[in-house]
């Protein structure tokens, strides 16, 4: 029987020793649970290499644009990102989230008024209010989180209405991990690796409404590809020469972003109980008073209205005939214009016809 080795004869663990055998010698580095090949590959979950991956393309930051409006932007363990983003946003407000104490001494983070907390995202709670970014920075971090789904969704939590969240993974089915794994060997021991249409299914669980991405490519050697789909792999968008997938998950759609940019959560509320009292004939004649007293006093406008019911009624043209009839003429024509651009013609045409014929119906019915 193998004796087992002593405690003494084992070797000291350094900072270079990731894992030992039993037998006390060393089969895994440190640098071994990342990526082994050169370039993009040795680019740790999390952020915790300052470069990342804005330096190549500009990372999470090709989702967004310069601007000099107030925003707020949380960077969640990638400080990479700091410094270009108060480049492009130098009236925002911008927080920096990280469990690793050494960040906020980089000389390239000075003088950039961050504020700065300092806490592991995976098992603390943000101190933050919720939704209260526009924005939120977080480059891999759904690769170390125990469980994704419930990260991704916090993080929502602390997004405004409009807010987006950006992030980013290693593709599992790049052609570098494929090759990986055909030789025996998995790399990424600490962290979790996520395919395109896994991500999608995750953030759209998570209460992300609209998500888009974009490729960080690595190309293959001349053949590799070829071999690949000759073995069954398939490779829509080449997808095999994604070494990472960019992601910006929306916490509404597109449809629906600009319609919560114009008025208060509180008037929206509002607006959206008195719409469906009156799509479905709840006291007509005193919530269509309050819809058109709500109207004047907010300077809603026609075709925002009729967009906001084509997000929040189901029965839309129930509620336009009640529009139409309990709305002053002047304002009837508006709405029935408004509406004539937006829904079909013939809907709305018949409704007009139908209106139109019951208006005629009840002034005969008066003179007799």
């Amino acid at each position: 029987m193998p004796r087992r080795a002593s405690r003494q004869e084992l070797p000291n663990i350094s900072n270079e020793m990731g894992c030992v055998r039993c037998d006390g010698k060393a089969v895994l580095r440190k640098e071994d649970f990342m990526d082994k090949k050169a370039g993009l590959d040795g680019i740790p979950a999390g952020g915790k290499e300052r470069s990342g991956l804005m330096e190549h393309g500009g990372g999470l930051l090709r989702f967004l644009k310069p601007t000099r409006s107030a925003l707020s932007v949380l960077v969640v363990e990638s400080p990479a990102y700091l410094p270009k983003l108060r480049e492009m946003m130098p009236a925002a407000a911008l927080f920096a989230v990280t469990a690793e104490l050494d960040d906020v001494d980089a000389p390239e983070l000075q003088g950039l008024d961050v504020s700065w907390s300092f806490l592991d995202y995976r098992d603390t709670p943000l101190p933050f209010k919720r939704e209260s970014f526009d924005y939120i920075l977080a480059d891999r971090c759904l690769e170390t989180a125990g469980n994704p789904q419930d990260i991704a969704a916090g993080f929502g939590l602390f997004l405004r209405p409009t807010g987006c969240l950006l992030t980013s993974f290693l593709n599992v089915r790049h052609w570098s991990v494929i090759e990986d794994l055909r030789d025996g060997h998995f790399y990424a021991i600490v962290r979790r690796l996520f395919a395109l249409p896994e991500m999608e299914t995750l953030l759209a669980a998570s209460f992300y409404k609209e998500v888009s991405f974009l490729p960080v490519w690595r190309e293959a050697p001349q053949g590799v590809i070829e071999r690949l789909e000759a073995a069954g792999f398939e490779n829509p968008g080449r997808d095999l020469e994604a070494k990472f997938w960019l992601c910006r998950a929306r916490r509404t759609s597109d449809e629906v972003a600009p319609l919560k940019e114009c008025f208060t959560p509180a008037v929206r509320r509002t607006l959206v109980t008195l719409l469906r009292r009156l799509e479905y004939g709840i006291e007509v004649e005193e919530n269509a008073a309050a819809l058109w007293q709500l109207y004047l006093e907010e300077g809603i406008f026609p075709e925002y209205l009729l967009d906001f019911a084509a997000q929040t009624i189901v029965h839309q043209r129930d509620l336009l005939r009640v529009l139409l009839q309990t709305a002053g003429p002047q304002l009837a024509g508006e709405i029935a214009e408004a509406a004539q651009r937006r829904l079909p013609r013939g809907e709305v045409r018949d409704i007009l016809q139908g209106f139109a014929a019951k208006s005629v119906k009840g002034a005969a019915k008066d003179e007799g």
